[in-house]
């Protein structure tokens, strides 16, 4: 793993000890569960999982003042499939009560985007209303990764399984991950390039597998680009927190399959 990868992993090694020393409630929040599966396999058009995103360590600051109800609640009207809610502290200014707070208020499938390392942040996301969750097959060992897909499971948690390069695909496909989010920017070097969604779709069964393009989808034409590669669904943080026109912007990414 690279130096920023290692940085945030160390991190969320500290945090996990602190969870279990503090403990969690233990109470899941009473929301709905819809499954991102069935949403993903059924849509007719690009499903646009939709980020509450306040900062990153490549952007630096995107935008910290955001009310993430009235985000999230603005990409629910406009048509996004799901929320992605960013839960990191330190490196993303995220919060864990977006995400409860989100849950509570929208409808559609909440991903907990997390660098998750245990079983616990597992238990936290789904306390807090999530139903998807977040993991990076370039943070975990193997055992690590099938360990955690098969407790987010057996908790009804959706997973997607984020990949970057043809060693990480494989080891997303021996723990049979079903939506793969394949991520354009390098978490080692941050750099950020479409053509990794169409070198890694092309060894996926699209019929089988959901693909999810994650990271530098900016303008119509990057969604055409991912579409055509097989892509059932995009990513999109930075580009809607900082859209002029965030409805118009939504919209025009929900291009017909």
């Amino acid at each position: 793993m690279g130096n920023i990868l290692t940085k945030i992993i160390d991190e969320k090694e500290i945090e996990v000890a602190r969870l279990k020393e503090t403990g969690l409630k233990g109470e899941a929040l009473q929301v709905t569960r819809p499954s991102l599966v069935e949403q993903l396999r059924t849509a007719a058009s690009m499903s646009v999982i939709a980020e509450i995103k306040r900062a990153s360590p490549s952007k630096g600051e995107i935008n910290l003042d955001v009310n993430p109800v009235e985000q999230a609640l603005t990409y629910e009207r406009n048509g996004a499939t799901a929320i992605s809610v960013l839960t990191d502290e330190k490196f993303f200014k995220g919060r864990i009560e977006d995400l409860q707070q989100v849950s509570q208020h929208v409808a559609i499938p909440r991903l907990c985007k997390d660098f998750m390392v245990d079983e616990i942040q597992i238990d936290r996301a789904y306390e807090s209303g999530a139903t998807v969750i977040l993991l990076i097959v370039a943070a975990l060992s193997q055992e690590r990764l099938q360990a955690l897909y098969t407790y987010a499971k057996q908790k009804g948690l959706d997973v997607l399984t984020e990949v970057h390069d043809e060693e990480e695909l494989e080891r997303a496909l021996a723990i049979d991950a079903e939506i793969i989010g394949i991520n354009n920017r390098n978490l080692k070097t941050f750099e950020v390039d479409l053509a990794v969604t169409e070198r890694l779709a092309s060894r996926l069964d699209s019929n089988r597998h959901l693909i999810i393009s994650e990271s530098g989808i900016k303008t119509v034409a990057d969604v055409e680009r991912v579409k055509k590669a097989g892509a059932r669904g995009i990513l999109v943080g930075e580009t809607l927190m900082q859209a002029a026109d965030l409805p118009e912007t939504l919209k025009q990414f929900q291009l017909t399959l």
